[in-house]
């Protein structure tokens, strides 16, 4: 198993160096609830040019490769976000793309995906049956016709530093931050700033963030090594996971204080109250941060929560505007 140290300071300033011209440095903004138990401020990655902050990574990894590495241009697996940002970053740079995604995911990430140029390829999926393939088939980085540089979707340190600027950015804005939520998937989004707030602001809260129905970092936290949980599919699709990734479990065990767990229904009531309070349209994973920090889960004093995308379709956005489940 990879053993990996927090993302050296340095690695995470050069990664922001390297992809400025293509990110957004997304705002933090307050969020429009007067009776919120915290001050609760919103970093935006919703707003990056392909909805979420998987385009850091995918920048910073495919950005410090060599021209030998992309000669035979690259390829992922991804649920969406991830393969979103590595095609608008292959596309950039003039390389071919191929993206492996699991059959239940969204038709809205698969034509973002291929209106970017790449080629997208349907797994088949399904929980918990097929779960320990999936899982190989990410660790060992191999598929019988993939061709060129492989981009991990979390457990790369590239990646990792790129997701890290979001650290950076936010202790710019907000010096005083007590406390920060992070959407938990994979790892590497709670890892990245992790290593960046340690290094700079070590006394501020970090916790991890999941929905109940995939609340495997929680667990593992109160088991005191990772643990596999009953897992139920959602609206909530890069959020949550029957088990927290071995090596990542090793890193986020030493940056994070814990994980917050939120309900379906919560997550499905932010996402329409961030509509309707800051006009700003997020994805199940995007609300779960939110959603933990109005709970007051996150405690008081300033909290950031990390909006990390808005890759939702349409129709599940319509019927939660409608007050229904998607």
């Amino acid at each position: 198993m990879k053993k990996y140290d927090p993302i050296p300071l340095e690695k995470i300033q050069a990664a922001r160096e390297r992809i400025a011209d293509t990110i957004v440095r997304t705002p933090l903004v307050k969020l429009n609830v007067d009776d919120a138990p915290a001050e609760i401020y919103l970093k935006l990655e919703n707003l990056q040019p392909i909805g979420s902050f998987k385009i850091r990574g995918a920048c910073n990894a495919m950005k410090s490769a060599t021209s030998e590495d992309l000669k035979h241009g690259v390829w992922t697996m991804s649920g969406g976000n991830h393969g979103q940002g590595v095609a608008y970053i292959a596309r950039e740079l003039g390389l071919d793309c191929t993206v492996y995604v699991p059959d239940f995911v969204a038709k809205t990430k698969i034509d973002a995906m291929e209106r970017m140029g790449a080629e997208v390829k349907k797994v088949p999926f399904s929980v918990p049956v097929d779960i320990d393939d999936w899982r190989n088939f990410i660790d060992e980085k191999s598929y019988s016709d993939a061709r060129g540089l492989f981009i991990h979707p979390f457990s790369d340190l590239a990646v990792m530093a790129g997701q890290g600027t979001i650290g950076l950015e936010i202790l710019e804005d907000l010096p005083e931050v007590d406390t920060i939520v992070i959407p938990y998937g994979g790892g590497g989004l709670c890892c990245g700033i992790a290593s960046a707030i340690r290094a700079l602001k070590p006394g501020v809260k970090i916790y991890g963030c999941q929905p109940e129905t995939g609340a495997s970092l929680s667990a593992s936290f109160e088991a005191g090594e990772p643990v596999e949980v009953d897992f139920t599919s959602s609206f909530v699709e890069s959020a949550g996971a029957p088990y927290p990734f071995p090596e990542m479990w090793d890193l986020a065990k030493r940056l994070l204080d814990g994980s917050l767990d939120v309900t379906i229904e919560d997550t499905v009531s932010v996402v329409r109250l961030l509509a309707e309070r800051n006009r700003v349209i997020v994805e199940g994973a995007g609300a779960i941060s939110v959603a933990a920090a109005l709970a007051g889960k996150a405690g008081s004093g300033k909290v950031v929560s990390v909006v990390s995308g808005a890759s939702i379709d349409l129709e599940k956005l319509a019927k939660i505007f409608q007050g229904k489940m998607p």
